[in-house]
């Protein structure tokens, strides 16, 4: 069943002095798509030189994999790894003419399906509760995510989920809700949070997506709008945001991943959030939008090689968020302006909110750095999120402290939205 963006909007959790998320109402059974992923692998490969690159690009369009890091084939880049999921009936054939071109390769996961198998499959003991007890540390299809609503004021935006296939991201959402309604009381950072800034929290962006993520393909990264002139469905929703629309990072090609649109806000989804964005563009101090994998903290510019304005402050609030993060378990981010740090792409939620004026504004791509890629065992669903509170909490925290942000800079006669 399709899940319209209506849907989503009433799924925005509104989070202030009173935390509101709904008991999820009944769990969904695991949906094993038809078996479809048995046999196939994840590779991670190295090209050493530019010959290796080009080869490299030529093998992997030739097979028609899906590729998860970097998500685009113009982006391969030599002593970069490539992270790509290959068919079962082309593993064979690329290991063969990897090693024969005497490529750096490793499979990282041998058989997709089984560890798909893991994350949608039928719980342990240890999972199994009553149907009011909602357990925090599984993934949850969309229909088991609570919906209300709550009045708002000043805030910070957290959205999840915009890519459909990055299941730790509507976790973290869930986690954050979780951890605001049951540490208020003994927590005082958390209460001072709480009693002096609201929070948007945004479960799932890209419900048709997560939905489709969970019932036909595992791996889908896009919306799922139609396309008249195409047969290719779906739309990068981070790459949809009217500033500098699909220019470098973004692709023209209706069948790729990463898919601008006919046209900035074609979707509906990017459409509501971006009207819901200008509307409180006054309210809102900080806009966070989580994604994975890659184990870092992006702040702009994403579309070009610049210095923001209040780049001192940011760069200081990337920088203590990181440092709280890793006081939990000794995980390492990177951080930076994503341009440098990951790559460059036009068209970003994150851009686009800074360049409305939302002075804090980051992305951040949770574990693993491709291990397990997007198939993050459960396991690690609480020292992830656990870990992830403690940075957003930090960046929530430096709002309340005096920063010169630099924003007055922004002025919008010299930057018209592209």
């Amino acid at each position: 069943m399709a899940v319209n963006f209506r849907c989503a909007v009433q799924a925005l959790v509104l989070l202030g002095c009173v935390i509101i998320l709904s008991n999820v109402l009944c769990p969904v059974g695991a949906y094993l798509y038809n078996n479809r992923y048995a046999g196939d692998q994840v590779f991670r490969i190295t090209p050493s030189n530019k010959e290796e690159v080009q080869v490299l690009k030529k093998l992997l369009g030739n097979i028609k994999v899906d590729l998860w890091q970097p998500n685009s084939a113009s982006l391969i880049r030599h002593n970069a790894t490539v992270d790509a999921h290959v068919r079962r009936n082309d593993t064979r054939g690329l290991r063969t003419r990897l090693q024969k071109e005497h490529i750096d390769f490793k499979v990282y996961i041998s058989n997709l399906q089984k560890e798909i198998e893991k994350q949608t499959g039928h719980r342990s003991s240890r999972k199994r509760r009553s149907e009011s007890q909602y357990d925090y540390e599984v993934y949850h299809s969309l229909e088991e995510l609570g919906k209300r609503t709550r009045p708002y004021k000043k805030a910070v935006w957290i959205d999840c989920g915009v890519h459909a296939r990055e299941w730790i991201g509507p976790a973290f959402c869930q986690w954050f809700v979780k951890e605001a309604l049951h540490s208020y009381q003994y927590d005082s950072v958390m209460r001072r949070l709480m009693n002096q800034l609201n929070f948007y929290i945004m479960p799932v962006f890209n419900v048709d997506g997560y939905h489709f993520s969970w019932t036909t393909d595992r791996f889908w990264r896009k919306t799922r709008s139609k396309n008249a002139k195409y047969h290719c469905r779906g739309v990068d929703a981070n790459r949809n945001w009217k500033v500098k629309w699909c220019e470098e990072g973004a692709s023209s090609q209706p069948c790729d991943d990463t898919y601008c649109g006919p046209f900035p806000e074609s979707e509906p989804e990017v459409k509501a959030v971006a009207k819901f964005l200008r509307k409180h563009k006054k309210r809102v101090k900080a806009y966070i939008s989580i994604h994975a994998y890659a184990q870092m903290l992006l702040y702009p510019y994403s579309y070009k090689y610049a210095t923001i304005p209040n780049f001192n402050c940011v760069e200081s609030a990337a920088h203590n968020a990181v440092t709280a993060l890793y006081s939990a378990y000794g995980v390492r981010y990177r951080y930076g302006p994503a341009s440098t740090t990951l790559y460059v792409s036009s068209g970003s939620s994150m851009d686009w909110a800074y360049r409305n004026g939302i002075p804090y504004a980051f992305a951040f791509e949770l574990r693993d750095t491709g291990y397990f890629g997007f198939l993050l065992p459960e396991a690690l669903i609480n020292p992830t999120c656990t870990e992830t509170m403690r940075a957003v909490k930090t960046i929530s925290s430096g709002l309340l402290k005096k920063c010169e942000t630099g924003m007055h800079e922004l002025d919008r006669e010299r930057y018209p939205y592209l």
